[in-house]
């Protein structure tokens, strides 16, 4: 399927997608903040940055201003970081032709408001863009995209032909997408599960062993369920790509980078130097207190997560928070 798509970030997980779009026939146009990385892919076809050593098709444009990027776009990708979203589409907003489809390739929780990224499409562009927008979401380490490796994504829509115009112009011999309805679901998995691969990190950091890496995931799930229900999601949602798909990748996979926050700060080193150091967002971190502010509002117990924030931003001794955690009352393994 052929369509004009803009592509909003020129990240590693934008810049793949959009490699995707591109060898599939469709005319893409990325928006990069960075005028290197705008320059480099449009003139050299390359993004050294945050994809090096890969190759991305030559019909790709880009450019680091919204309007010549959307105009006439009639699909707008946005792969910005989760806590940008708001201001990015805020400034392309003008430039939108007509009613171009949303898609959301985003993961995280606004900060302040809790707000899912289909939601903050809603309040920024109106709620018809927001009811209409698509959601991609799965395990999917942008280096293998590009490099053409077998992976499979989800793309979740409440308008069922849009989730399947996504599944059009994304499907390929080496990217399978499967579509669904459940946005809620969707998008709290792939968020959630960069909280676990922190807290799965920090885990391994401390040399905690298999068995409490396991724990992590299985009790990270067990958490994702609950937080889920709670708000509207539906728990098989949260059995496929976009939950324990997403959450088993990152949790083990050494090319997660909220995996490798928390390996860091298990070792000992501090948050901020951690962050400091890296070329991209780990979007866990402060999805780890969206989470902790969302769960509390809503009364969802989740453990880990609390232990993850305590870490995190209140600088409590891992090994403490540990002995915490081990410490709680016994429970039933499943309670809603």
């Amino acid at each position: 399927m052929t369509a004009r798509i803009a592509v909003l970030g020129g990240g590693s997980w934008g810049t793949a997608l959009a490699n995707v779009l591109a060898a599939n026939g469709s005319e893409v146009h990325v928006w990069a903040r960075d005028p290197v990385v705008a320059a480099q892919i449009d003139g050299e076809s390359r993004n050294d940055k945050y994809l090096p050593g890969v190759s991305l098709e030559p019909t790709i444009a880009a450019a680091t201003e919204l309007e010549p990027v959307l105009r006439g776009a009639s699909m707008i990708l946005y792969v910005s970081p989760s806590q940008a979203i708001r201001d990015v589409l805020g400034a392309a907003r003008p430039f939108l032709d007509g009613e171009p489809l949303v898609v959301s390739a985003s993961k995280g929780i606004e900060l302040d408001s809790g707000l899912r990224m289909s939601q903050v499409v809603g309040e920024v562009l109106g709620a018809e863009f927001g009811e209409r927008t698509t959601v991609v979401s799965g395990p999917s380490f942008a280096a293998e995209l590009a490099r053409r490796l077998p992976t499979a994504i989800t793309a979740a829509s409440l308008v069922e032909e849009n989730a399947h115009r996504v599944q059009d112009v994304l499907q390929s011999e080496y990217l399978r997408v499967y579509t669904q309805a459940d946005v809620i679901g969707t998008e709290l998995g792939g968020s959630l599960k960069n909280i676990y691969a922190i807290a799965s990190g920090i885990s391994d950091g401390l040399g905690l062993g298999n068995n409490a890496r396991a724990a992590t995931l299985t009790r990270g799930l067990a958490e994702m369920v609950r937080l889920t229900s709670r708000l509207g999601g539906q728990e098989a949602t949260l059995s496929g790509l976009a939950g324990i798909g997403d959450l088993v990748l990152t949790c083990t996979g050494d090319l997660s980078r909220n995996r490798q926050v928390g390996l860091a700060v298990g070792r000992g080193e501090r948050l901020a130097d951690v962050l400091a150091g890296m070329q991209q967002v780990a979007e866990g971190v402060l999805t780890t207190k969206a989470t902790r502010d969302l769960a509390h509002e809503h009364d969802v117990e989740m453990p880990i997560v609390d232990a993850a924030f305590a870490i995190l931003f209140e600088e409590v001794p891992p090994q403490r928070v540990l002995a915490e955690l081990m410490a709680r009352a016994p429970k039933p393994e499943r309670w809603s």
